[in-house]
């Protein structure tokens, strides 16, 4: 597995990441990591190798979009001083374009999203011993709906800056489409964005699989 002995794991994204987790550190006893795919990862890394002993903390914010992650990286992150970080963001960015269209301000555009993303990893990444940069996702499997077809623009510019700045890349939106094929998205999540328990671990394999873990 990539995650070494001892490593220093931070998880940052929107609400996804978030999942209720503590403030202001997510981090610790009692459902600290929040209920969702960070929790699982923390859990199946303590299970199965708990001599690595790798600490994990949840940065995620909800509501966040690429713009609240840069006013927050050096709280969050800089300050954290992670062996490895993970960063899912976008979904937001993206969301906000649909559900409140008239809102322009809050919409992120695609080459803004991408330079910034690509500002905070450049900056960070020298400090690293790991990066992973997971890709926002649209439970739908219609890959013409409006929104869906955006976020896998998103998600490419995702791919782009991990191929650019040697990250570990995980798929999430491939990892929902796989399921999709068995599921409604209903099934997965009433919005199609903030998944239940399964679509949670869906997430958390695909993270997973991408270090390198065995099951």
């Amino acid at each position: 597995m990539k995650l070494q002995q001892n490593a220093k794991l931070v998880l940052i994204g929107d609400s996804i990441t978030d999942a209720e987790r503590t403030r202001p550190h997510g981090e610790g006893l009692f459902g600290a990591l929040g209920r969702g795919y960070v929790s699982q990862v923390d859990a199946l890394l303590q299970a199965t190798y708990p001599e690595r002993l790798v600490r994990v903390v949840n940065q995620g914010e909800s509501g966040n979009t690429v713009r609240d992650l840069k006013n927050r990286w050096r709280r969050d992150v800089l300050e954290k001083s992670p062996d490895w970080l993970s960063i899912m963001i976008g979904i937001n960015d993206v969301w906000r374009q649909f559900d409140l269209p008239w809102q322009t301000e809050n919409h992120v555009p695609l080459k803004e999203y991408s330079s910034t993303l690509e500002e905070l990893v450049r900056q960070t990444r020298p400090h690293l011993k790991g990066l992973v940069l997971m890709t926002p996702f649209f439970i739908e499997p219609n890959r013409s709906d409006a929104m869906r077809l955006r976020m896998d623009e998103y998600g490419n510019a995702v791919k782009e800056i991990a191929q650019k700045y040697d990250a570990v890349f995980v798929d999430v939106q491939a990892a929902f489409d796989a399921v999709l094929g068995h599921f409604h998205p209903a099934t997965l999540a009433w919005d199609r964005v903030h998944p239940i328990q399964a679509g949670h671990m869906i997430i958390a394999r695909a993270f997973l699989k991408a270090v390198d873990y065995v099951w």
